[in-house]
Order: structure tokens, then sequence, then C-alpha cells
């Protein structure tokens, strides 16, 4: 299927609302998902999974399946949690260089944005409630903090969206955590290969955020958030940025090393190229246009490691 062509974003001479009639529900749903996002919940659970197989040969397919869905559905709640309350709050205005958001676009109320969100987070707790069931009470504790941590990127009254540490949290839950979790689901035990793993998925996660904020860091700014990206300014956020990169590698590198048993992870290194071209576009960025194609540069980074990593942890 292709994709739903993107209308440009509003701006001075196109007000939200302008362009005629909303677009059908199917579309107005692909945008209020974000699903160029999606693709960052599932990595933790495909690196998780295939470093169980190669330590222990054991692997479950209902429980990847109920851990990817779970995952999925607290992306996005949090995609649309942060999309009507940065409407709400007037983070989102017609000067927004980023992809659409249909509240602001006045396609959905913030409040109808608001009842899918608690839908799709209901929808990962009843998924969670299986791997509770498998996996005891840590699954329980990952579980209530990842929702917990969903609703408070936009809301509470310190939301992450707001300050300077959602990449580090990006790195925690989306990363060490995840991938932690899926390897107890598995084999019951974490140890120093899951959490460097988890380390590895989560760094080019980190690396999406950052490129998000470096594009809206001068909107975000006058509407009061104190983002990394707004702390470190344009110069330090792109030697941040290939920090991350870099260390994702290494960290393949170290994995590889560390444990004979998963050797066959180092085959993530290929992908050494795509994050040298990425980087690249990070530094020339200038528009929205241009930091969109290396927010999707980079979303595809971390998807072409993991899918590597698993496939050498698997085959090799």
């Amino acid at each position: 299927m292709s994709r739903p062509p993107e209308p440009p974003p509003p701006g001075p001479h196109r007000p939200a609302g302008a362009d005629g009639a909303r677009p059908s529900w199917p579309v107005v749903a692909w945008h209020a998902i974000r699903p160029r996002t999606l693709p960052l919940s599932v990595s933790p659970v495909i690196a998780g999974t295939a470093l169980a197989w190669a330590e222990t040969g054991a692997a479950r397919a209902d429980v990847a399946g109920a851990a990817a869905l779970s995952a999925l559905a607290i992306q996005v709640g949090t995609n649309l949690h942060n999309d009507a309350a940065d409407t709400l709050n007037k983070t989102d205005g017609r000067d927004r260089l980023g992809p659409v958001r249909v509240s602001e676009r006045g396609w959905m109320t913030p409040r109808q944005v608001l009842a899918a969100a608690h839908a799709a987070f209901g929808l990962a707790v009843l998924c969670g409630l299986w791997l509770v069931i498998v996996g005891g009470w840590p699954i329980l504790v990952i579980g209530v903090l990842s929702v917990l941590a969903g609703y408070a990127y936009s809301a509470g009254p310190r939301p992450i969206a707001r300050g300077p540490f959602g990449e580090l949290l990006v790195i925690l839950f989306f990363g060490v955590v995840a991938v932690g979790g899926v390897v107890w689901l598995h084999t019951g035990t974490v140890g120093p290969s899951a959490l460097l793993l988890g380390l590895v998925v989560g760094l080019p996660a980190a690396a999406v955020l950052l490129v998000n904020n470096t594009r809206d860091r001068e909107s975000d700014a006058r509407a009061g958030r104190c983002t990394l990206a707004i702390r470190l300014g344009r110069t330090r956020a792109t030697a941040v940025y290939g920090g991350l990169l870099v260390a994702a590698l290494a960290g393949l590198l170290a994995l590889a090393l560390w444990d004979p048993a998963v050797r066959g992870v180092a085959l993530g290194l290929v992908c050494a190229p795509l994050a040298w071209r990425a980087w690249r576009a990070f530094r020339d960025a200038g528009d929205g246009a241009a930091f969109n194609a290396c927010l999707a540069r980079t979303g595809g980074l971390q998807v072409a490691l993991v899918v590597t990593g698993a496939v050498g942890l698997v085959v090799l």
C-alpha cells in the first residue's frame, strides 16, 4: 500500500484547516499515529527476541507478538497525547516545521485525540496483562512505568517533552528497559549482554528525538520549552548526534567481543555508512524539509541496525 500524501505544513499563508475539507478518516488516522515513529517501538522487541534465541534457543511467538502490540500501542498513545497536548498548550502553531498535527489542523478536536490516546494506552494494558502472567512482577513494573512515561511526556506539571531529559528517557525506555524486558520474558534472566544491546537500540532512538527537537528549537523556545537541543545549540547538537550514532556502533562491537555467544550481532556494523550519511544530513539540514528527511533517515538507520544485528544473532 502506498503512503497517503502528506499535506504541506500550515504557515503564515496557509492557516490550519485552510486546505479545504478534512481528509478521509484513514488519512487523518495515518497522520495522527505518526507511523514513521512506530518502528522505534518494535525494534527493542526484535532485538530482545533475537538475543534470547542466540543465548538460549528460547523464543516464543506469543510473547514477541504481545510485546510488539503493547509497545506499538504505547507509542501510538504517546503520539496522540502529544498531538492534543501541544495544541492545547499552544506549542504547535502556524509556524510548525514538522509533520502534520491533526488537532492543530482542526481535523480532530483535542478531546477526540485524547480519547484515542486513552484507548491506545488501554490496549497496551490489555496486551500487557498476558505479559505479566508470563513474566511476573518485573513486567508489571515495566508496563506501569512505560504507560506513565507515555502520559508524562506531554502532561503533568513538568512534561518530559518540555525539558532536557527526553533523549535520556528514550534511551532508557526504548532501549535498556524494553530490550531487557523482552529478554526476561523469553528467558527469565537479564544479563550484561541484554543491557548493552538495549543501549545500542536506545542510542539511535534518542538521536531521532534530537533531530526532532533541533528542528523545532526556535518554536519550542518561544513556547517556554528547554529541550536538550535548545541547551546545546546547533553546533553542539550536531556533535552529540554524531556521538549517539558512533556509540551505538561501538556498542555492537563491544557486545560481539564481550560475549562470543552473540558475536553475530557484529553484522550490524555494516550500517556504519548509513550512520555517516545520517550525520552529514543532520549537519547540513537547514530547513524543516531537510530536518524531516533526516528524521526519516535516522529512524531507518535504527531499524537497519536492529534488523542486521538480529539476523546476525539468529544466523551466525
